[in-house]
């Protein structure tokens, strides 16, 4: 049975979830979809990461919608991805064969029918003979809109108010419903394709024949072979934007309240990416992202708020209005859905770090930024010296008042350091005499208020309680303080006897330091890479490589990372996040430069 179903023969039983790390992930850089273990897709936004979802049986079994695709036998099942490219494989083992579905959205030299937004599904018997079942049930804007279907020979056609899509297939379908199902079985050799597109205007449903099938299969390969899928699967093509997660109001603890709207350009994220990019080589992405911000983060020129927003939209928008969607029950019953995301009206000093700090490496790696690129960062540098010292809601977004934190202050610093590089570098104009004034009273407020010599330890905030934050695993990162200084030394120590658990981090304790919000989290895997890092820089290397292979277990069976792990090693929260793959990279990238 497929996520989205309830177990038949056990009348009034509760929908099955698949867990969240039970997913793979296929897109077109544009969009994506996750595809259970089980052969269904159970998250599906078309056109855009953040359009309103069509599939959407992992934040509702049973309202949500689901494309169930899956032997209708027992069946053991295993997923993998064709080498080096994004198209998803499903392996069905049953007693009489074995059968796959492969699962791709067509790119051809990274273009797409941008109006098409195409997703095939083709299934294969590789040995024997295999039933199969499908059952094709969108529910359109998160379920709330009603749809229509119609049957023309093999195209149905789902037509709501605001979107259409046409599932073409090779199979005879029959409507069943709102929903479209078959059943059909496939000798040893045979293939059967399913297509879904969008249509509508001057997009006509379209027939996808087994050798169109072949030939997108085959240009879409090559594309994803000229790149790292996984580095790249969250960019939105036309824009550049880099989203933080595909995925809405997957929980941080099953059960709570903990539950975001990720599809989103963090400006912090996305500037973390550039400096994974630059450090792949992918000079593009990096350049696209940069244009993007050009465009649509320029900083504000009113004086009465912060020059830049945390986040936009992945066309640049602001309005990021959080709603939440009560007729959804929430994943594995995990309340409340939500889309937009009210933290887009915080105040979060570090973000001018994040996003300076990554186009000193784009100007330093990749080409030099423009005159008004630099006018820009000026515009920020000279903001930041000016308010620094403000309390703000910080990295983690707490929903509990803010707070002095540490880690805005020195990314503050970052934010100056860098452009202070960048201007004596290239003889860029620039008030340097203030701007160095700043960056060392910075610097010595910090190794003042946030220094804990009861603690011996650099703490989360200033103004007492020696709360601990592994967001100060970034201080040696970033170059602040040098990673064997007997401060920071200390510093990892505490660390590692408050915060780390078999090698995972856990980015505060939310009974010691209130966030505002309810319940517990996991340990955080971004921290927990910054901790390998961390220990790189120290020179405990035997630890720093035990930490990051213990870590790759806790990977989902297609190397992927959920935002936490819980304490029994499940993938918790939004899936996957950039953020996490990123500082993989980073960890990776300084232990094998370590170990020569």
């Amino acid at each position: 049975m497929g996520s989205g179903a309830i177990d038949q023969g056990v009348p009034g039983a509760a929908p099955r979830y698949l867990p969240i790390a039970e997913h793979g992930l296929i897109g077109d850089l544009r969009s994506v979809a996750l595809v259970g273990t089980d052969g269904t897709i159970d998250w599906y936004c078309c056109p855009a990461f953040d359009a309103p979802s069509v599939f959407a049986a992992i934040l509702d079994a049973e309202r949500g919608g689901s494309f169930e695709l899956a032997a209708s036998v027992p069946a053991k099942t295993k997923q993998f991805y064709f080498p080096d490219t994004n198209v998803l494989i499903t392996r069905f083992f049953t007693e009489d064969g074995v059968g796959e579905v492969q699962d791709f959205m067509p790119l051809n030299g990274g273009k797409v029918e941008t109006e098409r937004h195409r997703l095939i599904r083709r299934v294969v018997c590789v040995r024997g003979s295999i039933p199969f079942r499908t059952r094709v049930a969108p529910r359109f804007d998160y379920g709330t809109r009603p749809h229509t279907v119609r049957l023309v020979g093999e195209v149905a056609v789902f037509a709501s108010e605001e979107l259409s899509l046409a599932l073409t297939a090779t199979v005879p379908l029959e409507i069943d419903g709102p929903d479209v199902q078959a059943d059909f079985k496939l000798s040893e050799g045979e293939t059967a394709v399913f297509a879904l597109d969008q249509v509508g205007g001057d997009v006509q449903p379209r027939r996808c024949a087994k050798l169109e099938a072949e030939e997108q299969f085959g240009t879409t390969v090559a594309y994803w072979r000229r790149w790292l899928s996984a580095s790249k699967l969250l960019t939105y093509a036309p824009t550049g934007a880099i989203v933080a997660a595909p995925t809405t109001s997957l929980p941080e603890q099953l059960g709570g309240e903990r539950n975001w709207d990720y599809r989103y350009v963090w400006v912090r994220d996305a500037a973390f990416a550039v400096y994974a990019l630059l450090r792949l080589g992918f000079t593009e992405e990096a350049e696209a992202f940069m244009n993007f911000l050009t465009r649509h983060v320029s900083p504000s020129a009113d004086g009465t708020s912060a020059p830049l927003q945390i986040m936009y939209g992945i066309d640049g928008r602001t309005d990021l209005t959080e709603l939440e969607l009560d007729h959804l029950e929430g994943h594995q019953g995990s309340a409340p859905v939500r889309i937009g995301n009210a933290a887009a009206d915080q105040l979060q000093l570090d973000i001018y770090g994040a996003l300076i700090d990554s186009i000193y490496l784009y100007d330093k790696w990749a080409k030099p930024i423009s005159s008004a690129q630099w006018d820009d960062v000026c515009a920020l540098v000279d903001w930041v010296c000016e308010h620094w010292d403000q309390p703000d809601e910080g990295i983690w977004e707490t929903r509990g008042g803010r707070k002095n934190f540490l880690y805005s202050r020195l990314m503050c610093w970052v934010a100056i350091e860098r452009a202070i590089r960048m201007a004596n570098r290239r003889g860029l104009p620039a008030d340097l005499l203030r701007w160095r004034e700043s960056r060392d009273t910075i610097y010595r407020r910090i190794m003042k208020r946030g220094w804990s010599e009861t603690r011996q330890a650099f703490v989360q905030h200033e103004d007492g309680d020696d709360v601990l934050d592994a967001a100060v695993l970034m201080m040696p990162l970033t170059k602040f303080i040098a990673p064997t200084d007997p401060k920071w030394l200390s510093t990892l120590d505490a660390l590692t006897h408050d915060l780390v658990s078999d090698s995972l981090v856990y980015r505060y304790d939310p009974t010691a330091s209130p966030d505002g919000l309810r319940g517990d989290e996991g340990t955080f895997s971004i921290c927990s890479f910054w901790y390998v890092e961390a220990m790189v820089h120290a020179g405990h290397i035997d630890e720093a490589r035990l930490a990051f292979e213990k870590m790759l277990t806790y990977a989902n069976h297609l190397g992927l990372y959920a935002e936490e792990i819980s304490h029994t090693g499940e993938q918790q929260g939004n899936f996957p996040q950039a953020f996490t793959h990123l500082a993989l990279i980073s960890a990776a990238f300084n232990l094998d430069k370590a170990l020569g």
